[in-house]
């Protein structure tokens, strides 16, 4: 269960419209932040919440991951688009802040449907209407708890229809 880099198992994607209706499909989630003790904590509460998780502990590999990165940018995105319905990323983090993240996952066409969750140690209002001005869908204050991440789940069915 070591997640360096980016983890996760493979699937064959679905559409991310019928995330609870189909028991074999479990929502892909995938969560972004530096600190490792933190991302071990999400993935956990995610997966205790049926979720599959891949983890990347910077915005650089989530890019990667999701084929917006400076290499392979059209090599994965078909691929990866079906499979993440939503994204969870600490907002401090070096070299790229969750904030910068959004702003490059929403400026995506394939990518910008995607929910996109912010979290973060700090209460600060004007970070957290910026982000949610530039389109995230919720911002969550860290440590995260599993009532938050049931939370995550109503509002990840609740945003497709």
């Amino acid at each position: 269960m070591a997640s360096v880099g980016f983890s996760s198992s493979s699937s064959s994607g679905s559409s991310m419209s019928c995330l609870m209706e189909n028991g074999d499909q479990l929502p892909h989630v995938l969560a972004v932040d530096d600190n490792l003790i933190d991302r071990k904590l999400i993935e956990k509460l995610l997966q205790n919440s049926s979720c599959k998780v891949t983890t990347a502990e910077n915005g650089a590999r989530a890019l990667e991951f999701l084929g917006l990165g400076d290499r392979g940018r059209l090599n994965s995105l078909e691929g990866n688009i079906s499979k993440v319905n939503l994204i969870i990323t600490d907002y401090c983090m070096p070299g790229m802040t969750g904030y910068d993240l959004l702003k490059k996952i929403k400026e995506s066409s394939v990518m910008k449907e995607v929910p996109v969750v912010i979290m973060s140690s700090e209460n600060v209002p004007t970070r957290i209407n910026k982000c949610l001005e530039e389109g995230a869908q919720m911002f969550m204050l860290k440590p995260l708890k599993q009532s938050d991440i049931k939370r995550l789940r109503c509002h990840l069915v609740n945003s497709r229809g």
